[in-house]
């Protein structure tokens, strides 16, 4: 796992030589000014600059149908609608990721401990995991709606 200062150094080197950062890799690298003509603002925001947004404010909060929760960056599936539950939080959240598909990095913002999620393919901020969840894992994958987006399953 990557520390915060590591993630920002990496980011600050990708960000100078976007197109050697990653290349020969399935990394998806763009540049400041391509990221927000790609992303809404709320999506840059939480995304590009690991901002948070207001709790129980997502739709997909109540998203209830079978399907894949993607990067709403890079559109890389994410989270089975298998692994959703309800945690009373506020964010959709998960009690497991799909293979592969975060990476986790610790963060020491705001004088708190935690482990921050990004997306593996494009390094999106997506939010927060906890060890506060459901069986069979225990975990909480607490995910901004925003840096998600849904597609459901065909019937």
């Amino acid at each position: 796992m990557k520390t915060r200062r590591e993630w920002m150094m990496f980011a600050l080197a990708a960000a100078a030589a976007p197109s050697l950062a990653r290349a020969g890799s399935d990394k998806l690298s763009l540049t400041d000014e391509q990221w927000r003509k790609r992303l809404t603002a709320a999506q840059y925001s939480v995304l590009r600059r690991e901002g948070t947004e207001r709790p129980f404010s997502s739709p997909l909060l109540n998203e209830h149908r079978a399907g894949v929760f993607a990067c709403a960056g890079c559109e890389l599936p994410l989270f089975s609608s298998k692994t959703k539950f309800d945690s009373g939080t506020g964010w959709p959240s998960f009690w497991a990721p799909l293979d592969g598909a975060v990476e986790q990095v610790s963060d020491s913002s705001y004088g708190m401990a935690r482990t921050a999620v990004a997306c593996s393919r494009c390094e999106g901020h997506l939010g927060h995991v906890f060890d506060d969840g459901p069986k069979p894992t225990g975990l909480r994958y607490c995910m901004n709606g925003v840096a998600l987006s849904f597609a459901p399953s065909a019937a």
